[in-house]
């Protein structure tokens, strides 16, 4: 990612999947409702996904208990296959995840930037918890 002043968290998991079944559970909607949250009191009840640069991603994050909820949304800006992908946040932050791969083990590196309304470390470990909950899934599967 490109140097923009802003605070860079980055987070990883190595994960013992190969790579085209960890890009489909990565990116399909049906698998994104099953694994994209913190927590067990959260969900995302829905996906959409338009894997293609300029395409846009939704997810629809909710608590549980239906006291809090938001859409996490944004537009892609590089897609390669088994490798890259990048987008912009709808609130203009930049991410960027690189899979790398070792047979039947994938690495997933992932840097976002920060936002201003919560401590650094809370959104590392928020992010962190996601993917987290992701390899769960993705080797359970």
């Amino acid at each position: 990612m490109e140097a923009t002043g802003k605070t860079q968290i980055t987070i990883e998991a190595t994960i013992n999947v190969p790579i085209g079944k960890l890009w489909e559970y990565w990116t399909e909607p049906a698998h994104i409702t099953k694994w994209n949250n913190a927590s067990p009191d959260w969900h995302t009840p829905r996906a959409e996904n338009d894997l293609r640069v300029g395409g846009k991603f939704t997810s629809r994050m909710e608590a549980k208990d239906g006291s809090f909820g938001f859409d996490f949304f944004g537009f892609y800006d590089e897609v390669k296959m088994h490798q890259v992908i990048a987008y912009t946040l709808g609130d203009g932050r930049k991410v960027k995840i690189v899979f790398s791969t070792q047979g039947k083990i994938t690495k997933v590196v992932e840097t976002f930037e920060a936002e201003n309304e919560n401590p650094v470390e809370m959104q590392k470990g928020g992010w962190q918890a996601i993917l987290d909950n992701f390899k769960k899934y993705a080797e359970s599967n």
